[in-house]
């Protein structure tokens, strides 16, 4: 004989988490709007579409939610982790560093506009595009191409662009390994 509430979930009362904000970074908060303003630069993000609450006291800002379904629940740590990074992107930045591999032709890399163009990759005559995503900053020194920026979100897309304009299809990835590739992530610019 089973009883009705067998297997029933349990809600929490209240998910929350906090977050210390720095000395050198000032973070405004209006309603769902957080405003992050640090060495680097400022961060805006709105948050309007969770039903979750966001305060700032005394340099602690608490993200929680009361009664919180599944969805709230992973809504609160999604929203920490996004402020956490608005936090690390005002204060030091957000660097990711790709490495130009070939084996036969010779790849060249130029910034045009809001594209990077990837020359000669495994001979094309057409130059391979790849889009640069907000305000990241694209350098290229001798092997190695280098986003920069304070959105997170901006520098890695514009990595990640770069690195699937190369992808190589129809061939066996183990043999014709041309293409550029992310080997570091660092919290932090030059």
């Amino acid at each position: 004989m089973s009883t009705r509430n067998e297997g029933a979930y349990v809600r929490a009362v209240e998910i929350s988490k906090t977050i210390q904000v720095p000395d050198n970074v000032e973070v405004t908060i209006e309603g769902r709007k957080v405003m992050v303003k640090g060495a680097k630069g400022t961060l805006t993000r709105y948050f309007s579409f969770a039903p979750i609450s966001i305060e700032l006291k005394e340099k602690m800002v608490r993200v929680w939610a009361e009664w919180p379904r599944k969805k709230e629940s992973a809504l609160v740590g999604t929203i920490y982790s996004h402020i956490q990074n608005m936090i690390t992107g005002a204060s030091k930045g957000f660097t990711y560093k790709l490495k130009i591999v070939f084996s036969h032709f010779p790849i060249s890399v130029k910034v045009k506009d809001k594209a990077i163009l990837i020359e000669n990759f495994t001979g094309e005559r057409n130059p391979r595009k790849a889009k640069l995503i907000g305000n990241a900053q694209v350098k290229i020194q001798s092997e190695d191409v280098i986003v920069q920026g304070i959105n997170l979100e901006e520098v890695s897309q514009t990595a990640s662009n770069i690195e699937q304009a190369t992808k190589v299809k129809r061939k066996d990835p183990r043999v014709f390994l041309d293409g550029l590739y992310v080997y570091e992530r660092v919290e932090g610019m030059e």
